[in-house]
């Protein structure tokens, strides 16, 4: 077992956000080759997200002041995405397999979640589609 305390994982910003990578990917503080975990924190000094998607993701609103999340589409671009969903602490989000997602947030407002997804392989070699 190796204990982990949010308060000395690195941050690491990115465009966006600000990510905290606790498992899983270069910079981890420890190693999987599994699942991906970590904190982030959508805020002005990121600036705006692009849509994205993972192989599969879930999403644990730690903390939200006008924080939301679009949603939609499955293609090679995010062409879809839905109106906005208001997220509030303690709600969980299951984005399925590569569905396009944008978590924003109104002016003075942030997000603060915690995410899992998994290593693209998995998905690749036990559920592929034939």
């Amino acid at each position: 077992m190796k204990l982990v305390e949010r308060k000395d994982v690195v941050k690491k910003p990115l465009p966006g956000r600000v990510i905290q990578l606790v498992t899983g990917g270069a910079g981890a503080v420890s190693a999987s080759e599994v699942i991906t975990m970590g904190f982030a924190r959508y805020s002005a000094e990121s600036g705006p997200m692009d849509p994205h998607h993972h192989v599969e993701e879930i999403v644990y609103v730690l903390e939200s002041k006008t924080g939301y999340v679009r949603h939609g589409g499955f293609g090679d671009a995010p062409t879809e995405l839905g109106e906005r969903v208001v997220l509030q602490p303690g709600m969980t989000l299951h984005f399925p397999a590569k569905e396009w997602h944008v978590f924003e947030f109104d002016e003075g407002g942030h997000l603060d979640i915690i995410f899992f997804y998994s290593d693209p392989s998995v998905y690749t070699n036990n559920f592929k589609k034939e």
